[in-house]
């Protein structure tokens, strides 16, 4: 009967403490997400998030916008992209939507709106609207077709904006401006001062291949390829020369960290070290090295050495030793003796000893990391990039800070996950051709 009650007891506590679980653990989940809540401000930031911005930048990735602008000062009425002084149409070169006859001007925009410049007189056609009449007389006026202001018409007295789905005009005293979006990033392949703008790609092909010379002192092979190259809107070869600054960073800091930790793991191994006081004061040493992320070192060498792509390979070799350290004095505790013993039977010292009894049990484990971690610091590089003032992380910092090149910074981020997924390809191969011995 005891050890029955005993049973009994038993079964009910455990099925009690399942009852306890099936009520505590989802209270705790519960607890964590509601303390989240407060604590990130979910409610403010979802107050403060503005989704048509987040619209606008993604239709700023993707494509471009095409400026016409009057100053209304001087009369004066010219198309550009991007507002840029950089890509200003010339007459022959302008879209065919617009239309500039001395101080008048015609857009074209889609779904059927267009804006009319007559002088300092602006018309907005809007088709299911009606015609939006502005001008400058004692402050910007505006005369619209019914009673009522649309909320896409922002009204003042010194500025008038109207923003469709068509594009956007506003009109100041001294300028009248408006926008139109273009899909695509335009002057990619060649700019404006460039024979090959405006080709299509078989009039590019048939004209490297079978045109006549453009410039009488090189091909028009040649000619492409300089004017693609040193294009003056994308920068295509400071682009290429900022991802080698960018691969040659990882690259210096994560081997330069190999080549330091490696001698220094040995004296932090314990089959290794000659006394556990070296063994303690070089892991100590590891651990603050690598407990130190990579970007407070890159700030520290900043200020020391000054910005650069050496100062930001500095801070990774910085941190990677003491990565490595780690993990190599760990491998090497875990070598085989005999091997050493082997080696050491032949009348080999003790540098040799290490050199051909631990080197190569060790090397795949070694190889392995190291080539993990070039792979890793590939992306961290374009972070330090962007602080030491060096590498790609510079050009889309740049890019970011202006606020008006968003296709640049789609461009420069494509770039980099192109170059991520190269070096992890590159680094597999190398890892099964130097530790496996297949290709």
């Amino acid at each position: 009967m005891a050890a029955s009650a005993a049973m009994r007891d038993e079964v009910l506590a455990h099925f009690r403490g399942k009852r306890i679980q099936a009520f505590v653990i989802p209270g705790v989940i519960l607890a964590y997400f509601v303390y989240i809540f407060f604590a990130f401000d979910i409610s403010g930031i979802a107050a403060r998030a503005r989704l048509d911005n987040a619209a606008i930048l993604l239709s700023d990735a993707v494509s471009h916008r095409v400026h016409v602008t009057r100053d209304n000062r001087r009369g004066e009425i010219e198309a550009s992209i991007e507002g840029s002084r950089r890509m200003v149409f010339s007459e022959d070169q302008r879209p065919d939507w617009i239309t500039i006859d001395g101080d008048a001007a015609r857009i074209e925009l889609p779904l059927g709106h267009s804006v009319t410049y007559d002088g300092p007189n602006v018309t907005y056609d809007h088709p299911d609207y009606g015609q939006i009449r502005i001008w400058s007389d004692d402050g910007i006026q505006l005369e619209l077709p019914t009673d009522n202001l649309p909320d896409w018409i922002n009204a003042s007295n010194t500025r008038v904006s109207i923003t469709t789905e068509a594009g956007r005009l506003s009109m100041t005293r001294s300028r009248t401006e408006t926008l139109r979006y273009v899909p695509g990033w335009e002057l990619f392949f060649f700019d404006l001062s460039s024979p090959f703008w405006g080709l299509s790609v078989g009039e590019v092909v048939s004209t490297v291949l079978q045109g006549e010379r453009i410039d009488p002192a090189r091909s028009n092979l040649s000619l492409m390829v300089r004017d693609f190259w040193y294009n003056s809107i994308w920068r295509h070869g400071d682009v290429i020369w900022a991802l080698g600054e960018t691969i040659l960073m990882a690259f210096l800091g994560t081997f330069g960290a190999a080549i330091v930790a490696l001698p220094l793991a040995f004296l932090a191994a314990g089959n290794f070290a000659p006394s556990r006081a070296v063994r303690f004061v070089v892991r100590r040493i590891f651990d603050f090295v690598r407990g130190v992320d990579a970007l407070i070192f890159t700030i520290i060498l900043s200020r020391a050495f000054g910005p650069g792509p050496m100062t930001g390979a500095l801070a990774i070799l910085t941190t990677d030793t003491g990565s490595f350290g780690k993990m190599f004095s760990e491998a090497l505790e875990n070598v085989d003796d005999k091997q050493i013993e082997g080696v050491r039977s032949t009348g080999a010292n003790a540098v040799q000893g290490y050199r051909f009894g631990v080197i190569p049990q060790v090397m795949p484990v070694l190889l392995s990391q190291v080539l993990y971690l070039f792979e890793s610091n590939t992306r961290s590089a374009t972070i330090i990039g962007a602080i030491v003032g060096g590498g790609i992380g510079l050009l889309l910092t740049q890019a970011i800070q202006t606020t008006a090149d968003w296709e640049k910074v789609t461009y420069y981020i494509i770039l980099i996950v192109l170059m991520v997924i190269a070096m992890d390809q590159l680094s597999g191969w190398l890892r099964r051709k130097l530790i496996k011995g297949d290709a």
